[in-house]
């Protein structure tokens, strides 16, 4: 495209210079000759009156030599014969005598080439006895051409010029209009072999920068939506962890025997398919909002629902279970199944890291503008909570992907929330989720009100001990 504009330009410049420099020439070279003619002519008509009144040859002849032209061997003057006198020609003539003839025949200056080169002017003069004499002028051909060499040089100059510059202004020109189109097409390349975080200046023509903005605008929905199934698959692969949870640790109770054997290994095999893929969808993404307007639960509902879910298995296992903070309705921003995904993943870290026998709680705490869900126990605790929260970070344990606090820390902060470990008044582990109800309240380091969170978690911390 840009050499294809180069040549265009080229061409039509090119056609432009010959249209109006080949013309100019010609005009600067008639002008040229006009002028050698001109000066003929008046010099030719400085013996005019001599003749008028002598035709004597000795006078003429004087008269001749007195001129620039006839001094210059350059004039010559052609008397016709006069009664019975002879005609005279004074001066070296180059046009021959029927050129000569012809003129004062016609009665009207005329030119004839000269064998040599050059021109000569023919101008009839009258003569006092009514004949016409002939004055002839030679003009060489250095005066008919004087000043054209030059002239044909400066338009030659100009048009190159003019050519240079259009072919370089149509040359910016171009590289202006195809390196943006080279870019997009470079960034289309780049994304379609899977290098997402390829996108393209919104810089050039007004067309191009149009182009470039949906572009950038495709590539972020494409990594959008590329991100969400991602974690979408995680987050389903996730979710089944619970129930082979609860099944791996019924396996323990079928005692000895190839059936329970079988079971066992079919249920190692099914946990690590399940952490197969969910390690292989797992990918960071910025955090996005995860219901939409006016969506929401009762969060108090949901908690007692996953906690009749999850009493079975603490029964069995012995463990002391207190409840708090959930015998009124408590409206949260969230979507049941992310709220309920969020209080298995934190249920579930407490049954698989802790001791058969540990006693947990769940404590519900309605702040004005959030809601804060704690989750305790008296297991051994967490040794480095900030490395717990960053995610796939428990992807090195056995059976575990390190997805269950990603997804409690994206449900807190679709909310302006945000997610916090410490250690309980149990003496274990507790995590505290803490849900704006605003979309501005949040507890962490960048949050509106770090302070306010800290003393709910006080609080909240007594009430959930047994």
């Amino acid at each position: 495209m840009r050499w294809a504009l180069v040549k265009v330009c080229l061409a039509v410049t090119a056609m432009v210079v010959v249209a109006f420099a080949v013309p100019l020439g010609l005009v600067v070279q008639e002008m040229a000759s006009d002028r050698a003619f001109s000066n003929a002519e008046r010099q030719a008509a400085t013996i005019g009156p001599t003749l008028s009144i002598t035709t004597d040859p000795t006078q003429l002849s004087k008269a001749v030599e007195s001129t620039q032209m006839g001094a210059a061997r350059r004039m010559a003057v052609h008397v016709p014969a006069i009664g019975d006198s002879p005609p005279v020609s004074i001066g070296e003539g180059r046009a021959g005598d029927r050129a000569v003839a012809e003129t004062r025949r016609m009665g009207r200056a005329t030119t004839a080439k000269v064998s040599g080169g050059g021109s000569a002017l023919l101008q009839p003069t009258a003569l006092g006895s009514g004949d016409i004499a002939v004055v002839e002028i030679f003009v060489p051909e250095s005066e008919v051409s004087n000043g054209v060499a030059t002239a044909w040089l400066v338009l030659a100059g100009v048009g190159l010029a003019l050519i240079v510059g259009s072919v370089a202004v149509a040359d910016r020109l171009g590289a202006r209009l195809v390196r943006p189109a080279e870019r997009l097409a470079d960034a289309a390349h780049q994304l379609g072999e899977g290098r997402l975080g390829a996108r393209v200046p919104e810089a050039g023509p007004k067309e191009l920068r149009s182009a470039a903005v949906a572009f950038n605008a495709m590539a972020d929905q494409v990594v959008e939506l590329l991100a969400n199934e991602r974690e979408l698959a995680a987050d389903l692969s996730h979710r089944l962890r619970t129930p082979l949870t609860v099944l791996r640790l019924n396996t323990a109770s079928l005692g000895d025997g190839p059936a329970a054997e079988q079971t066992r290994a079919a249920v190692e095999q099914l946990e690590r398919e399940v952490d197969t893929i969910i390690r292989t969808a797992r990918e960071q993404r910025p955090a996005t909002g995860l219901v939409g307007a006016g969506a929401g639960c009762d969060a108090s509902e949901v908690i007692r629902d996953r906690m009749d879910f999850w009493s079975a298995l603490a029964e069995d296992e012995g463990r002391e279970v207190r409840l708090a903070g959930v015998d009124r309705t408590v409206r949260i921003p969230v979507a049941r199944p992310e709220l309920a995904a969020a209080l298995d993943a934190m249920l579930g870290n407490v049954f698989r890291h802790t001791p058969e026998g540990t006693p947990f709680a769940v404590d519900v705490h309605d702040a004005g503008d959030a809601v804060i869900v704690l989750v305790s126990d008296a297991g051994p605790g967490i040794s480095d909570p900030d490395a717990a929260l960053r995610r796939g970070n428990d992807g090195g344990r056995d059976g575990s992907t390190g997805l269950g606090l990603d997804i409690v820390r994206r449900v807190a902060e679709s909310t302006g929330g945000d997610v916090r470990l410490g250690r309980s008044v149990l003496g274990g582990t507790e995590v505290r989720v803490w849900i704006g109800l605003d979309g501005r309240s949040a507890g962490g380091p960048g949050g509106g009100r770090p302070g306010r969170g800290r003393r709910g978690n006080r609080r909240n911390r007594g009430r959930a001990t047994p």
